[in-house]
């Protein structure tokens, strides 16, 4: 590969842009009429519009993504996270074209996009997984209460084609189930084009754990550890670190074995994560799914092992990837991320999109990796993720971690938009959160403390 088409925007699509000019390559950005002049379009080498603002009109359209890399010669094709990265139907229409897709196989995005079928494939591997129910369509809920009593309350009702935590609902007794279930099923029509939805066994208490794998594309695959991502508001993620704070290493163990298991049996190619569900109480485990893309949270894993994943996906793509063994990777540290997004914690997270009047970002933290696209003066767009920037904090252990990163964050400086920089701070500074007293139900459990935290939190030319 000579030329990379980036299938994305933002963030990601400039970290795949450097990715790929570490390694002599050229690439071709594509990007919306609300992106003109982005930071992607500029640092690429070719900058090629697809359409107008609203996502399924430019960077969902396939048709017009593939146009603009097969008229600028682009021999490869990389979808990073969100919107194409996951889509079989682009992989295999740029495959048709004579681009080279970075990523899996369609065979092991199908697999692993019908969540469903993935639990199937996991049972069979012999990783543990929450009892769950059959799938329902929108036009058969014949046996819905049968199969809520069989998996049991509380569930959540989730969306069989969806990611990220969208669509996804929480359940607590048969009053509201079919309602429940029926606006799920609206909402992943619309945001996955598959309204189907399953049951499955809501844990009250529970840790989200998952395990990055690298798969050769062969039937071997290593894991380069654990990222601990239960800091999260909606069922989707805000702060994520490795190594998880007090995880059993037996139970770390059997987790990877199952993750590598899994890539293995799936004959699974580039990077993939493989999620669990992990009851705090018992330190059981449970498969959740597997996502067949890079990260947001890559950068975690990248700054305990020093791996490049983006750039190992390329080479992988490329026929130029070292192998590496299991033994040969190695933890170095520990690494905390926190996901700065254009939103209002004070209104349920609300997106508060605007121009950035103010971006500042610190100046003489060591330690710290900020990705991001956008600069001063740029818009965050009411189409996309409000994501601004992530913030990377790299220390010898995860109290040095937590201190670069409260040193980072104090020194932002953001105006015209609302965002959850103090928020942020006041997390890090939160004490069972630095004494690593965490489950997916601590950002619901503390809002309150949380939120009178950040609004007494000093920042330099922040607003909380």
């Amino acid at each position: 590969m000579k030329r990379i088409l980036v299938a994305n925007r933002g963030e990601i699509a400039c970290r795949i842009i450097k990715a790929a000019h570490g390694l002599g390559m050229e690439t071709v950005a594509v990007y919306s009429e609300a992106d003109k002049g982005a930071k992607h379009t500029e640092i690429a080498d070719i900058a090629v519009a697809v359409g107008p603002a609203p996502a399924q009109k430019s960077y969902l359209n396939v048709q017009a993504v593939l146009d603009a890399g097969a008229e600028h010669g682009a021999d490869g094709v990389h979808p990073g996270y969100g919107f194409l990265s996951e889509n079989t139907d682009f992989a295999r229409a740029a495959e048709e074209r004579g681009m080279t897709w970075i990523g899996p196989s369609t065979a092991s995005i199908e697999n692993m996009g019908d969540k469903n079928r993935a639990r199937t494939i996991a049972e069979q591997c012999g990783v543990p997984v929450l009892p769950g129910s059959i799938r329902f369509s929108p036009d058969d809920l014949s046996k819905l209460e049968q199969e809520a009593a069989r998996v049991g309350f509380p569930l959540l009702v989730k969306a069989s084609g969806g990611g990220g935590g969208i669509g996804m609902k929480r359940v607590d007794s048969m009053d509201g189930l079919r309602a429940t279930v029926t606006t799920t099923q609206e909402l992943a029509a619309k945001a996955f084009g598959d309204a189907g939805v399953y049951l499955e066994r809501y844990v009250p208490r529970a840790r989200h754990i998952e395990i990055q794998v690298f798969g050769y594309g062969d039937g071997t695959a290593v894991h380069l550890f654990e990222r601990e991502c239960s800091i999260q508001r909606r069922f989707q993620k805000i702060v994520e670190e490795s190594p998880a704070p007090g995880l059993p290493a037996d139970v770390l163990a059997r987790m990877e074995s199952a993750a590598v298991a899994l890539t293995e049996n799936q004959r699974y190619s580039g990077a993939g994560t493989v999620e669990f569900i992990v009851d705090a109480e018992t330190n059981e485990f449970f498969f959740l799914e597997m996502n067949t893309r890079i990260q947001v949270e890559h950068g975690v894993t990248e700054a305990i092992t020093g791996w490049d994943l983006v750039q190992a996906q390329i080479l992988l793509a490329a026929g130029r990837l070292k192998r590496l063994e299991q033994s040969a990777i190695r933890r170095r540290g520990a690494a905390i991320e926190c996901r700065l997004y254009a939103e209002n914690p004070a209104k349920n997270f609300m997106p508060s999109p605007g121009k950035l009047a103010k971006f500042v970002l610190p100046e003489g933290v060591d330690g710290v990796r900020i990705d991001t696209g956008v600069r001063a003066g740029d818009a965050i767009s009411p189409f996309y993720d409000p994501m601004i920037a992530k913030f990377i904090a790299s220390g010898s252990d995860r109290n040095q971690a937590l201190e670069i990163m409260s040193a980072a964050l104090s020194h932002l400086q953001i105006e015209g938009i609302k965002h959850n920089g103090a928020f942020l701070s006041a997390l890090m500074q939160h004490p069972d959160f630095v004494a690593g007293r965490v489950d997916t139900g601590f950002v619901p459990r503390e809002i309150k403390n949380l939120l009178a935290a950040a609004s007494g939190t000093v920042h330099d030319g922040v607003s909380a």
